[in-house]
């Protein structure tokens, strides 16, 4: 695999992203990847490299672009020091809104229309943490271009504002897995019934799952690393993908 960093022009700027590609010709199915709300860093660049490895062509674009330049947070410190926490998410989470993140989709999906060794037709989309609720508002916006979506410790897909994602599914025509984390205020257990009522009344094809970890298990960088079910979350990723896009 190689991981080569590329920018996508934008209506807002010029947006960082890494491209992550399988060894040998194409062409691949395409799966975009939204990163988690501690920024790109290394973790991220792992699991690109993961998801190529197993055949997929990969986009992580770095969300947090429109803040600036900018140092990801220690992850332990981010996780136990509230204050570090109010002053990252404070300040980097408005760069990173719903309406910018959708208009930028448009452009990370004319990459893979643009790259001839990228299987042409329908895309997957995984994300983490905040990614995860962005990986679903886009499957919500882009229905024709999402053919699977994957979210991982998400929060705010089950919120009490009109614009909650689990209010808009019904848009949705990928298949959807989302892995919910144990003991998670953003994303509770009753969070998790009602996304897949939601999901299942819209008739959505879907899995809605619980994994014995804590918010933010996947990234090997965090203090609630998981490895056991790290690797579960792979398997079911690529479960999800081989079954859709591949």
């Amino acid at each position: 695999m190689t991981r080569t960093q590329i920018e996508i022009k934008t209506e807002s700027g010029v947006c960082p992203a890494n491209v992550f590609k399988p060894a040998g010709t194409g062409p691949f199915p395409a799966l975009l990847f939204f990163i988690d709300g501690i920024g790109m860093r290394p973790a991220m660049h792992e699991m690109g490299d993961k998801m190529a490895a197993h055949g997929y062509y990969v986009l992580q674009p770095d969300l947090f672009y429109r803040a600036g330049a900018y140092q990801s947070p220690d992850p332990t410190k981010l996780f136990t020091d509230p204050e570090v926490g109010k002053a990252w998410f404070g300040k980097m989470f408005g760069a990173a809104a719903v309406p910018g993140i959708m208009t930028d989709t448009v452009a990370f999906l004319a990459h893979f229309d643009a790259q001839q060794d990228v299987k042409k037709g329908k895309v997957g989309i995984t994300g983490y943490c905040m990614g995860g609720r962005l990986a679903m508002i886009a499957a919500e916006h882009y229905p024709d271009r999402i053919g699977a979506i994957a979210a991982y410790h998400p929060g705010g897909l089950v919120t009490d504002q009109p614009d909650s994602p689990h209010l808009a599914v019904a848009k949705i025509t990928a298949k959807v897995f989302v892995g919910g984390a144990a003991d998670d205020a953003n994303f509770s257990d009753a969070a998790r019934a009602t996304l897949d009522k939601a999901l299942a009344d819209a008739g959505v094809a879907h899995t809605v799952e619980l994994f014995h970890a804590k918010h933010g298990w996947v990234p090997s960088d965090t203090p609630v690393h998981d490895k056991a079910e790290c690797e579960r979350h792979y398997q079911t990723l690529f479960a999800l993908l081989d079954s859709t896009i591949r």
